[in-house]
């Protein structure tokens, strides 16, 4: 009875989204087709799949280096970013000090800063981690930040009366309390990091998604341009389920309960 809730929960959660995305997907080729539109402007879905067909191992090839920008830049931002949530949940002074400046570092545009990163180290892996992690970064330390001072005072104080001291609290009631709320703010930052390692790339770099994006918009193979669009998507929504994966692992009693009131 469980594995077929499981599998009928599964289904539903899956069957909606695959189909909604077949039926866009079968409505475009047939726009293609009425319009009779031109290719090098709104290629079919057709001809999206027959540009990956034809050399899989160039979208593969710079696949991986995007993904490896972005998962590095990723943990480099998460890092930070439960460090910093910590240390201005803790600090009143700090928190007085720093909270503003998160959320004023957030208006600078991010192909600025990575052309200036690109300046000082070059066309090296590093910038384009330093970027995806400037963008990783804020969602997971206000979302910690969030979760850490959202705790229940009375719970706290129920506590406090059984003679627990502020680590034990810390354990036992915060960090369970702020979990969800740190995989919230990861998954959001797991899906911009996208965007962090294609804008590292722009400004400059030998390989990657968002460089071959640029070649080939250049070169109008529009058909491929849609095909690195597809493939960057593919990554972003891989890496949401990788975190959503841990997080069921990490915390399954909130997943359930979720699941439960939906």
């Amino acid at each position: 009875m469980d594995k077929k809730l499981r599998l009928r929960r599964g289904l539903s959660a899956t069957l909606p989204p695959l189909l909604f995305g077949i039926g866009v997907i079968a409505l475009w080729e047939l726009w293609t087709i009425i319009t009779n539109s031109d290719p090098r402007l709104f290629p079919p879905p057709s001809d999206v799949a027959h540009a990956f067909i034809d050399d899989p191992s160039l979208y593969i090839r710079n696949a991986k280096t995007t993904a490896i920008e972005m998962v590095l830049g990723f943990g480099v931002g998460a890092v930070v970013g439960i460090a910093l949530g910590l240390l201005v949940t803790y600090s009143k002074p700090l928190r007085r000090a720093v909270y503003p400046w998160l959320v004023i570092s957030q208006t600078i545009p991010i192909p600025a800063v990575a052309a200036v990163l690109v300046t000082w180290f070059g066309f090296s892996i590093l910038p384009k981690v330093i970027v995806v992690a400037l963008i990783a970064f804020f969602p997971i330390s206000v979302s910690t930040t969030d979760g850490l001072v959202s705790v229940d005072s009375q719970m706290i104080q129920l506590m406090r009366t059984f003679g627990a001291n502020r680590v034990q609290i810390f354990r036992e009631v915060r960090i369970p309390h702020a979990l969800p709320h740190v995989f919230t703010g990861m998954k959001v930052a797991a899906a911009f990091s996208v965007l962090g390692a294609v804008f590292g790339e722009w400004v400059g770099a030998r390989g990657g998604l968002g460089y071959l994006l640029l070649i080939k918009n250049r070169s109008v193979n529009t058909d491929d341009v849609f095909a690195i669009i597809a493939v960057l998507a593919t990554l972003g929504v891989m890496f949401f389920g990788l975190i959503t994966l841990i997080e069921r692992l990490v915390i399954p009693w909130h997943f359930d309960n979720r699941v439960e009131d939906t």
